[in-house]
């Protein structure tokens, strides 16, 4: 392997891990503040993308309730984006009242939640399928006069690396410092924060927790919907379970990081992007399974992720 397809794979490594990153850090969200796992997030993730392929006034397919159905008018795309992620945001505030608030009211075992999240994400999955069918979906083009590719060597030694791969790493990097702001440079932030730490104590301070906490959805949500959509405009949207492969990703993304740690996300989603890129084409099928043994080794060294830290126990 010269070096040229060795930068131009770290490139594509840049592009996904970045995806990744951004997938990874609407289950860290949740998780920091409740201590759950979100496993309705992949559904979200989907929502997001299917929400995006309709404001775009793209037409779907034969099967489904809503067969051959489009809206009158599309949105660009880079609007649909942002309208869909919006969406899904909403619809996370959805799933949050529903299976994760009555639960959190009758003081339920956390495990319950995660159970109900996963029931949710399944309804959802089956919606999808059951209105817009199982086809695969490509979004219009949205580069215009953009070229396909961009060479980042020489024209000896040429590194063609996808337009659609430097524009995903571009809004994913934009995406991770606007929520790194976000966190740790407001007030809303630092009431996050403090609900994180002790969702009790949060409370008789003042803070209103159930209102952060549906705030937190949405972001996770919105970041969800952010990273399905980007998914769909580098491999198209592979159905209504393409989100669930990359849920199991997420999950693996967050405890390689840490699990609530929002640097641990990136560092995570990147690490992982990275080792898919590096596998050689003849050993393609077993790229999904480089995130896992990836998983098992760092934890055999760390348990506690690349940046997680260990926590005492309180008795």
């Amino acid at each position: 392997m010269n070096w040229t397809l060795l930068l131009q794979e770290f490139l594509n490594g840049l592009a996904i891990g970045s995806v990744y990153s951004i997938f990874a850090l609407g289950y860290t969200l949740v998780f920091s503040v409740l201590r759950v796992i979100n496993f309705a997030h992949g559904a979200v993730f989907t929502l997001g993308a299917y929400f995006t392929y309709a404001l775009t006034g793209s037409r779907f397919g034969i099967n489904g309730l809503l067969a051959n159905a489009a809206l009158p008018v599309g949105l660009p795309f880079w609007v649909a984006l942002v309208m869909g992620a919006l969406l899904a945001g909403v619809c996370a505030v959805v799933v949050e009242r529903l299976a994760f608030r009555p639960l959190r009211a009758r003081g339920a075992d956390p495990l319950l939640s995660l159970v109900s999240s996963l029931g949710v994400a399944v309804a959802v999955v089956n919606l999808v399928q059951y209105l817009f069918g199982a086809e695969i979906y490509s979004y219009p083009s949205a580069f215009g006069q953009l070229p396909a590719a961009v060479n980042f060597g020489s024209l000896a030694h040429p590194v063609p690396v996808r337009t659609a791969q430097i524009v995903i790493f571009v809004v994913a990097v934009a995406m991770l410092v606007v929520l790194t702001w976000l966190i740790h440079g407001t007030k809303t932030g630092m009431a996050l924060r403090a609900i994180a730490e002790d969702m009790t104590t949060a409370s008789l301070l003042g803070i209103s927790t159930e209102r952060l906490i549906a705030l937190t959805f949405f972001l996770s949500g919105f970041l969800g919907g952010v990273a399905g959509t980007l998914v769909g405009l580098s491999v198209s949207i592979a159905g209504p379970y393409f989100g669930i492969a990359f849920g199991l990703k997420g999950l693996a993304v967050i405890v390689l990081g840490g699990l609530g740690n929002i640097p641990g996300a990136v560092a995570g989603g990147l690490a992982i992007g990275l080792a898919e890129s590096f596998v050689p084409a003849a050993h393609v099928a077993y790229r999904d399974a480089v995130a896992f043994a990836l998983l098992f080794a760092v934890l055999l060294v760390r348990p506690q992720g690349l940046l997680g830290q260990t926590i005492a126990q309180k008795v």
